[in-house]
């Protein structure tokens, strides 16, 4: 017979029972984390392509990586890990950094239009962080910014992000937390969703890398966090010229580049060798009719831009940011200009104290690609790199797209530097010179078709 306290006891069972199996179920759901993918190579990691599902071509990350995931069921499942980091930004130059998975920039972040991805996000961070996932469609409290779309995820602890991905195109996650200093330690990473479509604006080569800026005096290693203007550094990809990877390209490749700008002002970035055209924003594609020839695309603060072109001339094509300051490294700001300036007395008397005194801007900056002299420890020289006629005198945001014949599918290695063939390079002219014409005149001279002057 069962009496009220068996009856009781049953219920409890029953209960506990239910209890149970909906843990187990939530154990299995959540059963581990995925593996926390991490790495330190500061080179060009080319990821896999796809050998199930939906076809797409995978973002080459300049300098970087993308991020391994798990399917637990039809569930994308990632893990980022927010952590203090080290990033060699160039040989000889070490940056003490905030990021994630290892690296500052953060792995990149692929997944496919209409997708549903879990993202796991532990904080090894000193203080408590957010993931906001910059232009994607999603529930007001996945939105990561801390306080406000959620409590701050406390060091030590971990929150999972759960979305579907309503629109392809190319997007961005960073810190709405402590942003000012987070950001400017270079969290930040790449979040790209390809088209569901294969068909729908496919390319051969995708390259993407976010620029960033820091301001880290020589000899030491950590940014200061509360610059607002003077930087000192300009990246991609939290690397500095001539440590970026160059963007291989075979003769005949459609060619994308994707690029977010989380610095404090805007950067034109320059191709040169080409014209292209604007075909996305963090916003979404650019319609066929709304695009436009460009050689240089202005990218605004906290925006994306990607822009394509048809690889069809072979060479090595320098791609940079049009801000001149921005193509060099370790820049000092108040530095006075010296050219035309007669130093010879005083380079007489230097030496008598430091006979390797060197006196350098009186005919202009050059001469400093050219000179091997110390530095501080943990520093680059302002301009640096070496190219096949000499040094380039170029630093941070500044690459080379080396189109080539031949190159792989999958072949990103650096091909060396492109030969010229004989007679498509500048040279030398020994010559008698042509007369040429001067003008003194203040006034504005017109000359007509017939070659006349008026007056």
């Amino acid at each position: 017979m069962m009496n009220r306290r068996t009856m009781l006891g049953a219920g409890i069972g029953a209960g506990a029972a239910a209890l149970a199996v909906k843990a187990a179920q939530a154990e299995t759901r959540f059963r581990d984390l995925p593996e926390a993918a991490s790495t330190d190579n500061p080179n060009t990691q080319v990821p896999p392509r796809p050998t199930t599902g939906i076809e797409y071509n995978p973002v080459v990350t300049l300098n970087g990586w993308s991020l391994p995931y798990r399917m637990n069921g039809n569930i994308k499942e990632f893990h980022l890990v927010a952590e203090p980091v080290e990033r060699v930004m160039a040989d000889g130059m070490v940056a003490r950094l905030w990021g994630y998975n290892g690296q500052s920039t953060g792995p990149t972040i692929e997944a496919i239009e209409g997708e549903r991805v879990r993202i796991y996000v532990t904080n090894r961070l000193p203080e408590h962080t957010s993931v906001h996932w910059h232009g994607m469609i999603l529930p007001s409290g996945m939105d990561g910014v801390s306080g406000l779309s959620h409590p701050g995820i406390p060091s030590g602890k971990t929150f999972v992000y759960e979305f579907d991905l309503v629109k392809s195109g190319t997007f961005m996650y960073h810190p709405h937390a402590d942003e000012m200093v987070q950001m400017a330690m270079g969290m930040m990473g790449l979040f790209i969703v390809h088209p569901r479509d294969p068909a729908f604006m496919p390319v051969d080569r995708d390259f993407a890398f976010l620029l960033a800026a820091y301001d880290i005096d020589p000899g030491t290693y950590i940014p200061r966090v509360a610059e607002m203007t003077d930087f000192n550094l300009w990246t991609f990809n939290s690397r500095i010229f001539p440590g970026i990877d160059p963007l291989v390209v075979n003769r005949g490749d459609r060619v994308r580049v994707r690029v977010g700008n989380l610095t404090m002002t805007n950067h034109p970035v320059h191709m040169h060798g080409y014209d292209f055209e604007v075909t996305c924003t963090d916003g979404g594609w650019v319609r066929p009719e709304a695009r436009w020839p460009e050689v240089s695309i202005d990218i605004p603060v906290g925006a994306m831009r990607a822009y394509e072109f048809n690889a069809v001339h072979l060479g090595d094509w320098a791609i940079h940011c049009h801000k001149s300051h921005h193509t060099m490294n370790a820049m000092g700001h108040e530095l006075p200009t010296l050219i035309g300036a007669d130093k010879a007395r005083v380079t007489e008397m230097i030496r008598r104290h430091q006979p390797d005194y060197m006196p350098m801007g009186t005919a202009g900056m050059a001469d400093m690609g050219e000179m091997s002299m110390e530095i501080p420890e943990n520093t680059i020289p302002m301009m640096t790199g070496w190219g096949p006629h000499g040094p380039i005198e170029m630093g941070g945001m500044f690459s080379v797209v080396k189109v080539r014949e031949g190159i792989a599918p999958d072949d990103y290695s650096d091909p060396g530097w492109y030969e010229n063939p004989p007679g498509t390079q500048a040279w030398e002219w020994t010559g008698e010179l042509p007369e040429h014409a001067s003008n003194d005149s203040p006034e504005t001279i017109l000359t007509p078709r017939g070659g006349n002057r008026l007056g």
